[in-house]
């Protein structure tokens, strides 16, 4: 006879909500942040004269200083507090993919089909003499 553990009900799994493959919402906010820094000093340095640089320099300063107040006056703690949730059974499951299928497969025969009508569309040269 094999021992047998049975589950704990101390056992509690943390999960933090508002998460995107384990990555929380500041973590985007400062990619979107930093994105929209490079965008715009990219533009500013296309003028030649001095504010466009010094204007530069304030965007960047700006970001730099959002990115430190986002990182150190973080809004969650660190250790999120147990959640208990509800399993929700998935009873459309076969049905939903089988939709998915089909969508793909419709997909990837029209841009086959679509292929030969508008991207290899036969041209043939002008004469440059009658």
């Amino acid at each position: 006879i094999l021992p047998t553990r049975e589950k704990s009900l101390q056992a509690v799994t943390f999960t933090m909500h508002g998460t995107i493959m384990g990555v929380g919402a500041g973590i985007f906010i400062l990619a979107v942040v930093w994105i929209l820094v490079l965008l715009a000093c990219m533009l500013l340095s296309r003028s030649g004269d001095m504010i466009s640089w010094l204007s530069t320099v304030f965007v960047f300063f700006l970001a730099l200083i959002l990115t430190m107040i986002l990182i150190f006056f973080p809004r969650a703690k660190e250790i999120p507090e147990p959640v208990t949730e509800d399993v929700v059974y998935d009873t459309f499951f076969i049905g939903r993919y089988s939709l998915l299928c089909i969508l793909i497969v419709t997909i990837l025969i029209s841009l086959i089909l679509l292929f030969p009508h508008y991207l290899a569309e036969h041209v043939e040269a002008k004469l440059i003499r009658n």
